[in-house]
């Protein structure tokens, strides 16, 4: 299935505290560039499938989804990927329930079988809503296990889960891939909350058009990376385009952005490719 209007939209490339920082007077949280502003972090993938349809793809489920949703005038959610269970990545899932309302049907979700252990412990109102003392208005999801490796087709878009490590934490990125006829559709990997990528990823990583990567700070980080490491992987990688994302308050865009190579950016929110 071929498909068309393909887009990948930064809706958050903030870290877990988000920018501004609560209660911080620093140059960066009180910055007057919207582009210093991050909401926490994630991304939507659009495109028409070969019906004619549009689609939607959420990776992951923010704090912020709700505010992220809003500001993109996102209509519809066909389905949410998550790439591991921290609380900056899966605490707007309760919000999902009003895309059930407008689209009259569940919502898939795709995750690794600990991190969907983990929504169902937090969300239990959702998963198990027959124990909820009143009948609540919940979310209706629908899980999906992922696999690394093992690639998952959602309305002609490829989506293949890959690993990464976060810290001692094990968690996935997303190789993605669609068929559009026009060529406008890039070869995209998923990157975020990295530490180091293991030997069995970097052939997901080859002949990339576009790789977006974790890059916290300047200074080192046990679970992120930090500057000189992502600009060394994005090296390594070669792609014919890297944006880094998961960025704290310590990063200013404009005078960061300036310092990179010609093949690097920083990411921000509201960026569409």
């Amino acid at each position: 299935m071929t498909v068309s209007n393909f887009s990948f939209t930064f809706l958050g490339t903030g870290t877990s505290a988000g920018v501004p920082v609560i209660t911080c007077d620093c140059v960066v949280c009180t910055s007057s560039d919207p582009k210093d502003t991050r909401l926490r972090c994630s991304v939507c993938v659009r495109f028409t499938d070969g019906g004619g349809q549009e689609r939607v793809i959420l990776i992951d489920a923010s704090p912020d989804l709700r505010q992220q949703v809003l500001k993109e005038k996102l209509t519809r959610c066909d389905a949410i990927l998550f790439t591991h269970n921290h609380v900056d990545h899966t605490f707007g899932l309760d919000d999902t329930r009003m895309f059930n309302i407008s689209m009259q049907q569940p919502l898939a979700i795709y995750a690794e079988r600990h991190t969907l252990d983990h929504l169902a412990r937090v969300f239990q109102h959702v998963f198990e809503s027959h124990k909820n003392v009143n009948d609540s208005f919940v979310a209706n999801l629908i899980p999906h296990e992922l696999t690394v490796d093992e690639s998952i087709d959602l309305y002609g878009v490829t989506f293949t889960p890959i690993r990464l490590l976060h810290g001692r934490l094990p968690i996935v990125g997303f190789h993605i891939e669609g068929l559009d006829p026009t060529g406008t559709a890039p070869k995209i990997a998923y990157c975020t909350d990295v530490s180091s990528i293991p030997p069995e990823t970097w052939p997901q990583l080859d002949g990339l058009d576009v790789l977006v990567l974790d890059m916290l700070r300047f200074r080192h980080h046990p679970t992120h990376l930090n500057l000189d490491q992502a600009l060394e992987i994005a090296e390594q990688v070669g792609a014919k385009k890297t944006y880094f994302t998961h960025m704290t308050h310590c990063v200013a865009h404009e005078a960061t952005e300036a310092s990179l190579p010609d093949t690097v950016h920083l990411a921000y929110d509201g960026l569409r490719i």
